[in-house]
């Protein structure tokens, strides 16, 4: 009863955030040539990591950040998301000629995803890291990565380890980061559509992040650039696997072995994990 009775409370806590952040509303930021517009998402979680902070976390946001509504929370999370995922759908169909006639952009893009493999796995080795790095340059750390390296290391391994630290960042970080580029890489001069097809990364929350900023910007083209940030996403959750599995996972471990100088991806058996 207690524990259902904080479930309550953790939802409320959520409604008043959000109604806080959309109380604040969308603000812009000029800073020279440059305008950025920071969503009420990007509120409601630099509110929230405000309150999470241990100084701050005392008795009541104590109850409410416990480990049982972490818990909760993220075990829950994937249904909040369904609605939005239906929404995708329904932002394809009205631009589908149009997207199908650069369809090959999309699919192209996908090659994108071994950036996190070429340029993060040295300075992730650079810095220290070893197996850790495994997990924390997979991709980008979202759903897909997070279940391969859990079925094949384990989350309680050192892969595991960098696999949820990258998505705890991603989580907290990647949506402001998201709606800060977005306007920056326009006022520079990269045309929408490719903004759009870019903001589908594997994250909702970042696609959401990116694209409500460029219509922000460009009001006039919101179907379009909701069309092609929907079909991105849509095919990054898709293809990205193959891509992790068939490419990103064999081109990791040539790179791994090669900078570090080993014969072998580390593997962590059984009883070495019990031991640990």
């Amino acid at each position: 009863m207690e524990l259902k009775r904080n479930y309550v409370i953790l939802l409320v806590f959520a409604l008043i955030v959000i109604t806080a952040a959309e109380m604040i509303g969308t603000q812009s930021l000029s800073f020279g040539a440059f305008s950025i517009s920071l969503l009420p998402l990007a509120f409601a979680i630099l509110i929230t990591m405000i309150l999470g902070l241990p100084v701050i976390r005392k008795g009541f946001l104590k109850k409410i950040y416990s480990k049982a509504n972490v818990q909760f929370s993220s075990k829950y999370l994937i249904f909040i998301m369904l609605p939005l995922m239906a929404r995708y759908g329904a932002d394809v169909a009205p631009q589908l000629r149009e997207i199908l006639n650069v369809g090959w952009v999309f699919i192209a893009q996908e090659l994108g995803n071994l950036g996190t493999v070429l340029f993060g796995l040295p300075v992730a080795l650079l810095i220290g890291l070893r197996r850790e790095a495994i997990g924390a340059t997979l991709g980008l750390g979202r759903e897909g990565e997070l279940a391969y390296i859990s079925e094949k290391y384990t989350l309680e391994s050192k892969e595991g380890q960098g696999v949820l630290s990258l998505y705890i960042i991603g989580t907290l970080f990647g949506t402001i980061f998201f709606s800060l580029i977005a306007p920056i890489m326009l006022d520079i001069g990269f045309r929408v559509e490719a903004l759009a097809m870019a903001s589908g990364v594997g994250s909702a929350s970042m696609m959401t992040a990116s694209s409500a900023t460029l219509i922000e910007r460009v009001p006039e083209m919101e179907s379009t650039i909701l069309g092609y940030a929907a079909a991105s996403q849509l095919l990054t959750s898709f293809l990205g696997t193959f891509t992790m599995v068939f490419l990103a996972v064999p081109l990791q471990r040539f790179l791994y072995n090669k900078l570090t100088k080993t014969k072998k991806q580390p593997e962590v058996p059984a009883d070495v994990r019990a031991a640990e």
